[in-house]
């Protein structure tokens, strides 16, 4: 009717088009393009909405700006909505990206000299762009990607490395709902400390509060350029008999650099125990191999003999002495506390008439009741000291140092054949030399744990140029520094797990080695005993280094064994 077609998925229950004829991509008049996207499905709302059916859509019109393309929306749209309309065959991208939905319908509106399309399907657009938006604004608060709704880079660490247990914990909705705990922790302690503002009803609101609502938490950041301030309106809203006394006396960094130290604590539990699982699974590996004798290197050339097991008590002590910093800095680690804006606690100073007792314990309650009863600095500016920030990070590298030595290590012992890492029955080395073993597990810990000690630098630098009381030049840095460490520490630690778990040992290549430079060997026991017979030692260590020089030519030069 009035030329309208609507189209559904696969061609079924087709209405005939009685407009202008659909033209192809390479002839359609680029003035007229407004197409407008209307779907019920579930499964349809998860992907670009211009992409729906396989079809490629460019919206402009009389009275509105249109896109759907990444994160747009309808900015205004009225009854004088031009409805002229031309449908794209799909592009070679989207022929190979498309994905078919299970219903799709299309609104196809008129050519210009139609009518325009009726309100309400420009009514029916808006609502489905709407919730497109919660969607995708949710899986971003969460930490993920919406991949089947826009192109969005999204670190490698979260989709390929880290854990699933420290992707949860840095994650943005981790960090909101620890801010939330904040909030109610604050509140229940000015309670308690007499403030009469906070009701029981305030108290119970916010406990009681659904969870985050992300979209309309961005909505409102979207309006107030403000993080914190957007998740104060968002709670009071869900919780309104709270609004009046949220975030009372308190500054942003209240939640922000709380939260975070209760994120980089959380974080610490996780490294501590995935490194002490590698500790225990070398000590294992150890016990194996203590009688097994091997020949070790200095300057990586044949020294005097050691034994496997031996060898892998050098990678357990570097290990052992990164978890026990990791436990020392855990248990070390202080949170802000309740300081106000500049760290002299003014406003609670007036909320509580001058008490200072009651500030105090308003500081020190609060902490207990998120973990760090007894850990909170005596004296802050408006965050923190940031080179706690430092320390925790220094830590952290230290796992980078330990897992790059062990990493190394084996690469160089599985190039000798000697000792590898594990390697699956239908594992691929190489796509042009199939008979490659590489070991690309212990190469990825060494790439890991360069860009993990790299991190090293944000912190010192962070630290050193922070302005008086505070400035933010440490936001966006600590946001990439700190948590890209947690997830990058994590990620090494999970490899060596998996490498220490199924190490390799190929005893009859070991005791070839060995045996090739058995001779050389024996010459230090030669000059000792030589020595005690009453030998100059000088003059026998320079006959026996003559006599070696030349044995070690002739087996490189002549190919003798």
């Amino acid at each position: 009717d009035g030329g309208v077609r609507w189209l559904r998925h696969g061609g079924r229950s087709q209405r005939e088009w009685r407009g202008p004829t659909l033209l192809p991509y390479s002839h359609a008049p680029s003035p007229f393009v407004t197409i407008l996207a209307i779907s019920s499905s579930r499964h349809c709302r998860r992907r670009r909405l211009d992409r729906v059916h396989g079809y490629r859509a460019l919206c402009c019109g009389v009275g509105f700006a249109m896109s759907i393309h990444g994160r747009e929306c309808l900015r205004s749209v009225g009854d004088e909505c031009a409805g002229s309309a031309i449908v794209y065959p799909p592009t070679p991208w989207e022929t190979t990206h498309h994905h078919p939905t299970r219903s799709a319908t299309w609104v196809v509106g008129p050519a210009p000299e139609v009518a325009p399309l009726p309100a309400a399907a420009v009514c029916i657009v808006r609502r489905t762009i709407r919730r497109r938006a919660s969607y995708s604004s949710q899986r971003r608060g969460m930490g993920f990607s919406d991949h089947q709704a826009e192109p969005n880079y999204v670190s490698p660490l979260g989709t390929r490395y880290a854990s699933r247990d420290m992707r949860i914990n840095f994650a943005e909705v981790t960090r909101f709902r620890l801010w939330r705990k904040l909030w109610l922790a604050l509140a229940e302690t000015q309670q308690t400390l007499g403030l009469e503002e906070i009701s029981d009803q305030a108290l119970e609101a916010i406990r009681e509060a659904p969870d985050i609502d992300l979209e309309l938490a961005t909505t409102y950041e979207r309006e107030l350029r403000h993080d914190v301030m957007a998740h104060v309106h968002c709670l009071g809203d869900q919780a309104p008999a709270a609004r009046a006394i949220l975030h009372l006396g308190a500054t942003s960094c209240f939640v922000t650099d709380n939260s975070e130290v209760i994120q980089m604590r959380q974080g610490l539990d996780i490294l501590i125990r995935e490194i002490w699982s590698v500790i225990f699974r070398l000590a294992d590996f150890a016990r194996s191999y203590k009688d097994l004798p091997t020949l070790a290197y200095t300057h990586f050339q044949p020294a005097q003999p050691t034994t496997v097991g031996k060898r892998a008590t050098l990678w357990i002590q570097d290990f052992l002495i990164d978890a026990l910093r990791l436990e020392e800095v855990r248990d070390t680690l202080k949170m802000r506390g309740v300081k106000g804006t500049t760290g002299t606690q003014a406003s609670f100073l007036a909320l509580f008439r001058g008490d200072l007792d009651k500030v105090r314990q308003l500081d020190d309650i609060v902490a207990a009741k998120m973990g760090f009863k007894g850990r909170v600095w005596a004296v802050t500016g408006q965050t923190y000291p940031r080179k706690q920030d430092f320390t925790v990070l220094c830590a952290l590298a230290g796992i980078g140092q330990s897992a790059a030595k062990f990493a190394n290590d084996i690469r160089l012992l599985q190039h000798m054949k000697e000792v590898e890492e594990p390697f699956e029955t239908n594992q691929i080395g190489s796509s042009a030399m199939a008979y490659k073993r590489n070991p690309m597990r212990c190469e990825r810990i060494n790439a890991l744990a360069r860009f993990l000690q790299s991190l090293l630098l944000n912190p010192a630098e962070t630290a050193s140029t922070q302005w008086l009381e505070r400035s933010l030049d440490d936001s966006a840095n600590r946001r990439l520094a700190v948590s890209e460490a947690f997830l990058t520490s994590d990620a090494i630690l999970q490899l060596a797990l998996n490498v220490s778990t199924g190490l390799v040992v190929h005893p009859m290549v070991i005791e070839k080695h060995l045996r090739e430079e058995l001779p050389f060997m024996a010459t230090e026991q030669i000059l000792m005993a030589a020595t005690k017979a009453g030998g100059d030692r000088q003059t026998l260590h320079e006959a026996i280094r003559r006599h070696s020089m030349e044995a070690a030519r002739r087996v490189k030069d002549e190919g003798l064994s």
